[in-house]
């Protein structure tokens, strides 16, 4: 079966799990701009890092036979200094002109700041503006109250909320999410998201339509197989093969499909290792 995992920060992730994900299924990935580990102090250093998963990442992932594509934003946890904030996103649609930009993303809140909502709602309104997808992130705490105000800054901007995907969803904020007409995101990640059961569980809720699944996998504790295990557990527990394939393949197909640049080659085989060199 063919897998697209639809959020994942290959930045943070070796070689070896780019070998093991191509030999597991996973064709196609989508990279949003995330926090490194340390604050920026610079628009600078954004820059470069976008030029990095936009450019040598695509190139990376290509060599290993995945087709890699990304997202672009400022993001929340670094959107508290405001000056520096509005510098980047000043600067954003350069690269969200980009032939491997496919979204907007992340954005959305952390702590849940003022600061951090003019910067979600400035990329909002960029993204409404070039009629782009967008990737929004829900706090890791205070769910409820992150989803509730996020709602209201996607009703008013105007958005159609057929481009958004409001991520990292778990039991609190699913009803709330499921209430819009945005895609629902959510996240199996060991510690502070969900596992593939609870994944199910929520399927089997609230059902398969505009649901996307991923491991959002980086530099913490976190598998880029995620989306694997989400398969066997569907699997053992009998769900049906079309149902899975919507959450493995057809539903992130479809909700980056509304980008002009999403156009997946998945027929990429690994190149023979003496064709490159590092």
């Amino acid at each position: 079966m063919t897998i697209i995992e639809p959020h994942i920060h290959m930045y943070s992730r070796t070689t070896d799990d780019y070998q093991r994900m191509f030999s597991n299924g996973i064709k196609a990935c989508v990279e949003p701009s995330f926090w490194l580990g340390l604050s920026r102090k610079s628009s600078e250093s954004f820059f470069d890092y976008f030029d990095l998963i936009l450019d040598f990442e695509t190139i990376r992932a290509k060599r290993f036979g995945i087709d890699h594509f990304c997202a672009i934003a400022m993001n929340p946890k670094e959107s508290e200094n405001a000056q520096l904030a509005n510098s980047v996103i000043d600067k954003l649609t350069d690269f969200l002109k980009h032939p491997r930009c496919v979204a907007l993303g992340e954005i959305g809140f952390n702590n849940i700041t003022k600061n951090e909502e003019v910067a979600f709602e400035r990329q909002l309104h960029i993204a409404h503006t070039l009629e782009m997808p967008v990737i929004i992130h829900l706090p890791h705490q205070n769910k409820v109250k992150g989803i509730q105000r996020t709602i209201d800054i996607i009703k008013n901007e105007g958005i159609r909320e057929e481009l958004v995907l409001i991520d990292h969803n778990t039991e609190e904020s699913m009803v709330y999410a499921r209430k819009t007409n945005s895609w629902t995101g959510m996240t199996v990640y060991p510690i502070s998201k969900l596992t593939p059961v609870r994944v199910m569980d929520l399927l089997k809720i609230y059902g398969y339509e505009k649901m996307l699944v991923s491991g959002s996998a980086d530099w913490g504790i976190s598998d880029p197989l995620s989306m694997i295990k989400v398969k066997s557990t569907l699997e053992a527990h009998s769900e049906p093969n079309e149902k899975i394939s919507d959450i493995l393949f057809n539903n992130p197909n479809q909700f980056y499909s509304q980008s002009k640049n999403w156009k997946p080659d998945l027929a990429l085989v690994p190149l023979n290792p003496n064709q490159f060199q590092r």
